[in-house]
């Protein structure tokens, strides 16, 4: 008996060893930070986001020719098409403007590290936050839109639908309060590098569901409403003792920012 405990005891050891503590070292590298950037970019923590939200090529079975950015919002994924059934697959966050538009339209424009402006709605809900940013936020690493940004339009109509980076990057993979399409700041240089201007893009709404959607976070609930109790997902309240689960998340959680 006690060689057969201690035989367990190591191997359970010789187990807990080869575990991988946080992220793929790969991704660690591809979300790095970009010191020669105009505002040199910190390092990307992506210990909270899920890996299907990482930059990857990807199997694609849709008809859109090559070259074509394709925008699945149920999904959260961006998808850069490419050639022989592949697609560039991007983790994306998506604000109430980009759960309002579908359909086809254009990159007319595309700027690196551009200027903000909220819009007069935001103004106007939350005066005290945006009323200073009425005339522009210079850009820089806590400009809502990052590094870069894409700026769509159909025909010579500007849409207002924005792709661009964010100085928030556990949004990735939700639905939040206001913006268009984020990505996480290195996503959205290396989409900005690979597309030119004029690249169609095609927005699709309510499409089924690859995955359970990722829920609000318990410390992001916490950060956004400290004064309300945060709200566990599913998979989480039900690992709480009983009588510490918290109600059931919405189908598309939406977060003020």
């Amino acid at each position: 008996m006690p060689l057969f405990l201690a035989a367990c005891t190591k191997t359970g050891a010789v187990l807990e060893s080869v575990t991988p503590a946080g992220p793929d070292p790969y991704y660690v590298a591809m979300y790095g930070a970009k010191p020669e950037e105009q505002f040199p970019l910190p390092a990307t923590d992506i210990r909270k986001v899920e890996e299907r939200f990482f930059r990857q090529q990807v199997d694609y079975h849709r008809s859109e020719p090559a070259g074509t950015i394709v925008i699945d919002t149920a999904n959260r994924f961006l998808y850069l098409v490419q050639e022989g059934g592949k697609a560039m697959r991007y983790g994306i966050g998506v604000g109430k403007a980009g759960l309002e538009f579908e359909g086809t339209a254009r990159v007319a424009r595309k700027a690196q590290w551009p200027r903000w402006t909220p819009t007069q709605s935001m103004i106007a809900r939350e005066p005290d936050r945006y009323a200073q940013y009425a005339g522009g936020m210079e850009p820089g690493l806590t400009n809502p839109l990052g590094p870069r940004a894409l700026y769509l339009f159909q025909g010579n109509q500007d849409t207002l639908y924005r792709i661009h980076g964010t100085s928030e990057p556990w949004s990735i993979g939700l639905a939040v309060s206001s913006g268009c399409i984020r990505l996480f700041n290195q996503d959205i240089i290396d989409l900005y590098n690979r597309i030119p201007v004029d690249t169609v893009v095609v927005v699709l709404q309510n499409e089924p569901l690859m995955y359970p959607q990722r829920q609000v976070p318990e410390w992001v609930a916490r950060q956004i409403n400290p004064r309300q109790p945060a709200v566990q997902p599913a998979s989480e309240a039900a690992s709480l003792p009983q009588g510490q689960a918290g109600a059931a998340q919405p189908r598309r959680p939406a977060m003020d920012i």
